[in-house]
């Protein structure tokens, strides 16, 4: 269940410290992402859609974000995305990511996006549990897609199709 009084904003370049903030969040945890470094919002604006991106506030502060990012720049591909979504530590398992992911959801179907996909550690089980619960489903294990810290990691591929 989602704490009273956190709503779901556009994300907006004057969220970026704190966006970025909780990205290192993830990535210190190990279990997130590949990316051992939190990019420029010059490189993360221009790898994301404009119009699939929100930050979950609560009392002028930004507990989590998510953003859609094309898959490809094929023309067959131009409704299907890929999810990117972190929560700050203290704000997990209190639902703002399933509020985030709802509104991604709904704004990639109002936009004609028909596939969803994202690529999760099998170690992410809070992820995984969240992704499924919105209708996503594994499609199947990417193992040892990439190396980290020295040791092989596999990568549980998931997606979602609109109806």
């Amino acid at each position: 269940m989602l704490a009273t009084g956190v709503d779901i904003r556009d994300l907006r370049p004057e969220h970026w410290s704190e966006v970025a903030r909780i990205y290192a969040q993830g990535i210190a945890t190990g279990n997130a992402t590949f990316e051992t470094e939190v990019p420029s919002w010059e490189e993360w604006n221009a790898a994301h859609l404009p119009d699939h991106r929100f930050v979950a506030e609560a009392e002028g502060s930004v507990l989590g974000w998510i953003a859609l990012a094309p898959v490809s720049s094929r023309c067959c591909y131009a409704g299907v995305a890929e999810v990117s979504a972190y929560i700050a530590e203290g704000a997990r398992g209190q639902g703002v990511g399933a509020a985030l992911l709802e509104r991604a959801i709904e704004s990639a179907e109002a936009a004609g996006l028909w596939t969803l996909e994202t690529g999760v550690f099998p170690e992410n089980e809070a992820s995984l549990a969240v992704l499924k619960r919105f209708g996503f489903r594994e499609v199947g294990v990417r193992e040892r897609l990439g190396q980290m810290n020295g040791h092989w990691r596999d990568v549980v591929l998931l997606e979602r199709r609109s109806p």
